[in-house]
């Protein structure tokens, strides 16, 4: 019996996948649980639109996260923040005040996507790693200044 896949199983395949299973586990398990659809020649032409649907839509995702990552290679920020006298900042900079930062130049990122490669405790320049696609990061240049 062939199913399609509607999710990724462990052990079976992935999502839109066509595998052969014995009878009984695609009839009593597979489809009563919504995993896998019976793979007719509608179901699979269905399947077949759909990915095709999804491999144009991810490509405008990726050809958007290009453009979005070229103008941060270009751009420098600065984070102010409180600094004490041997030039350490009072607590750290965190992904929320780049996020804050990237905001006011007109750059609506996630915080979340946001990560630093080194814990910010001091005045100085830095780069944080920004994930705009699963394919694409970007290194974006920020200083720390004190207020």
């Amino acid at each position: 019996m062939e199913i399609i896949l509607k999710e990724d199983f462990k052990g079976l395949g992935y999502k839109n996948d066509v595998v052969v299973v014995k009878p009984g586990y695609g009839r009593n398990y597979l489809i009563p649980r919504g995993i896998g659809i019976l793979a007719s020649e509608t179901n699979k032409k269905v399947v077949a639109e759909n990915i095709k649907q999804a491999a144009h839509k991810a490509e405008k995702l990726k050809k958007d996260a290009v453009e979005l990552s070229e103008k941060l290679a270009k751009l420098s920020l600065e984070i102010g923040a409180k600094v004490g006298d041997s030039g350490k900042i009072f607590g750290s900079i965190t992904p929320l005040q780049l996020s804050d930062a990237l905001k006011n130049k007109g750059f609506n990122i996630d915080r979340k996507k946001i990560t630093f490669k080194v814990e910010i405790k001091e005045a100085g320049e830095y780069e944080a790693f920004v994930d705009l696609h699963k394919e694409i990061h970007q290194a974006v240049k920020f200083t720390v200044v004190a207020e």
